[in-house]
């Protein structure tokens, strides 16, 4: 059974960073796609950034060229580098797992991820 568990949220002020972390257990085989994803109160879920294994990331414009998507393929392990936070950016962050089809896309669309984390509260003070 697949499960994936976030770590690292917290709180800052604007212009801070923080680096959040998510250890899969269970997830094995190919074509791994990972992704995080967050939701602010009265907001629905957004889509941050995913990526697979060997593969290129992807990113929703809001967080370009401030946050980082990264995977430790070994270990099993997601990362997001959040820089130049704002307040914008407080939410709660998932980390979300999934098999990609053959032929499909690694995109963080929020419908095609199977597997979720608790989440873990970032909150960016201005």
């Amino acid at each position: 059974q697949v499960q994936v568990a976030e770590s690292g949220g917290g709180s800052v002020q604007a212009g801070g960073s923080l680096r959040l972390s998510c250890a899969a257990s269970g997830y094995t085989g190919p074509r791994r796609c990972m992704g995080w994803f967050r939701q602010s109160p009265g907001k629905e879920r957004e889509g941050v950034a995913s990526i697979e294994s060997d593969a290129e990331s992807s990113y929703v414009d809001s967080v370009k060229g401030r946050f980082t998507i990264s995977i430790d393929s070994a270990n099993n392990t997601l990362y997001l580098q959040m820089n130049g936070l704002k307040a914008e950016d407080t939410a709660v962050y998932y980390c979300a797992a999934r098999y990609r089809p053959f032929g499909d896309f690694c995109r963080p669309r929020d419908y095609e991820f199977n597997y979720w984390g608790q989440g873990t509260q970032v909150t960016v003070s201005s």
